[in-house]
Parts: structure tokens; C-alpha cells; sequence
């Protein structure tokens, strides 16, 4: 997908999305930044941000005299992300809907670079990941940190193969786009994330892997096909369709015995040598 399409598809499912924040992005973006171990008057970067996961709990971490920059191209997820920043007065947050991989600095970063990037479930929809990323840890200063979170090898992969072999039923020759992110696989385990970090010009390299094992409920289920880039071979899709596959992905399941969701993930970061 493009990274036009790929907004569109996380705008249309913004009720999901949000609904997902308790289970998933909410606990994955306060453990990233807990990892990450940010001070009072930090500079943070914050891309693919979504509605502030991992951004928000950095805004409360590096206090009224640090700065929080949250990049996405999703406008309904940014205004989702805004609205609770206000409700908390974080006024060291700025979402700003623009593309990771043209971001420049503004005037407020101090000269040598932002303290700390995060990504949170991002880095695998980024284009020509490894020269994106380079380009985004350019934008730190000398020793600054960088944190990901990303599924480990296995999350999801249950309700994945389900949703294909459905789509395959009702939409021949649909690509699951997002379904399986060509990039995932190389850093999907706790030793090659580590590896792909170094790779940076990183050190002092810390993985640690998040469980998180999830009742596969029908909300759950669906809210996870709709509010991520699963929903976007649904997109266009007339309400009967959509309806099929949401019954026959439910059905699939429970004749597979899948009760649970692993939504397991590992959260890496480290520090730069530069």
C-alpha cells in the first residue's frame, strides 16, 4: 500500500483502533517508553504515531520542559491523539500529520537532535524500512535512543491465516494487504531485532518481549481485522460482503479451536554510538 492508502485504511477504522488501545497499543506504548528511560526536558520524535500511544506517555515523561513531536499521516487518528492531549493539558504535544520519512526538525528541537525516537507498530509500513529509519536516527543527537515495538515472530498469525483463507472466499485475488508485512520478518525475534538495531550504529541494545494473550471474543477478533491495515481489502467493500466475512472469520475460528490472540510483543531500544 501506499502511504496515502495506508492513512486511509487507519482513518476508516478509527472506532476500532481506539477500541484496541486498552489491550494493545496502550500497554506496548507505555512499556516503550518506560524502556526507553526519558528524562525531564527530553526531545522526542515519535513516527508513525497513530493516536499517541506511545507519544502521550513520553509527553508526561519528559514534563512541561521537554517536547513531544508525533508524526502520522492518519488524520482521525492524530485528532484522536489531540483531543486526549488536551483533556490531559499535555502541552508539550504536537501531533502533526506529515510523512516520517520527509520530516524535518523544527525550530523548537535544540541544534544537535532530537533526545529520543520511538515507533510504535510502525516500522514495518515504512518505505524501503532500513533507508527510513537511517534517516530518522540522523535526526538524533549524538547518543540519543531509539525504541520500536514490533509483533514477535507468531502474534497474530492464527487470525491472520484465517482472514486470508476467508477473503479468499469472498474476494478471489484481494492481496491481504498488511496481513503479513513483507519487513516484519526480519526483526521478529528477540536476537534478530537485536541485530537490526546494531545495525544503526547502536549499543547498550535492550529487547525485552511484552505477553500479551488475548480471549479471542468476536469484538477483539473484528476489531483487530477493522482497525488496522487487515481492513484494507475491505475497503469499498458493500455492507453484505464485509458482513460474510466478518461471520465466516468468527466460524473459522472456532472450527480451528483458536481461542486466544497472541498479540505478544517485543519492545526494543538502544542508544546511539554517534
Amino acid at each position: 500500500m501506499s502511504a496515502e492508502q495506508l492513512a486511509a485504511v487507519f482513518n476508516a477504522g478509527i472506532r476500532e483502533f481506539t477500541r484496541l488501545t486498552p489491550q494493545i497499543w496502550g500497554p506496548a506504548g507505555q512499556s516503550l517508553i518506560a524502556q526507553l528511560r526519558l528524562r525531564p526536558g527530553d526531545a522526542v520524535l515519535d513516527v508513525c504515531s497513530g493516536a499517541g500511544a506511545s507519544a502521550l506517555p513520553a509527553a508526561a515523561a519528559v514534563g512541561p520542559d521537554g517536547l513531544v513531536h508525533a508524526v502520522d499521516l492518519a488524520d482521525d487518528l492524530l485528532e484522536e491523539g489531540r483531543l486526549v492531549a488536551s483533556d490531559r493539558a499535555l502541552h508539550n504535544l504536537d501531533f502533526v500529520r506529515a510523512d516520517a520519512t520527509e520530516w524535518e526538525p523544527p525550530s523548537t528541537v535544540p541544534d544537535a537532535g532530537y533526545d529520543a525516537l520511538a515507533c510504535s507498530y510502525g516500522v514495518f509500513f515504512l518505505p524501503h524500512v532500513d533507508q527510513s529509519v537511517n534517516r530518522l536516527v540522523q535526526l538524533l543527537r549524538p547518543g540519543g535512543k531509539v525504541g520500536v515495538t514490533v509483533w514477535r515472530r507468531g502474534a497474530l498469525t492464527d487470525l491472520r491465516r484465517a482472514y486470508t483463507d476467508v477473503l479468499a472466499r469472498h474476494l478471489p485475488g484481494a492481496a491481504p494487504s498488511g496481513a503479513d508485512p513483507s519487513p516484519l520478518s526480519r526483526f521478529d525475534t528477540a536476537d534478530a531485532l537485536t541485530d537490526w538495531l546494531t545495525g544503526f550504529g547502536a549499543h547498550t541494545v535492550e529487547v525485552t518481549e511484552l505477553s500479551n494473550l488475548l480471549p479471542a471474543t468476536p469484538q477483539l477478533v473484528w476489531d483487530l481485522v477493522l482497525g488496522g491495515a487487515l481492513r484494507a481489502p475491505l475497503l469499498g467493500c458493500d455492507d453484505a460482503v464485509v458482513e460474510k466475512v466478518r461471520l465466516d472469520l468468527l466460524a473459522l475460528l472456532t472450527e480451528r479451536d483458536v481461542e486466544t490472540i497472541d498479540a505478544t510483543t517485543l519492545i526494543g531500544t538502544a542508544v546511539l554510538d554517534r
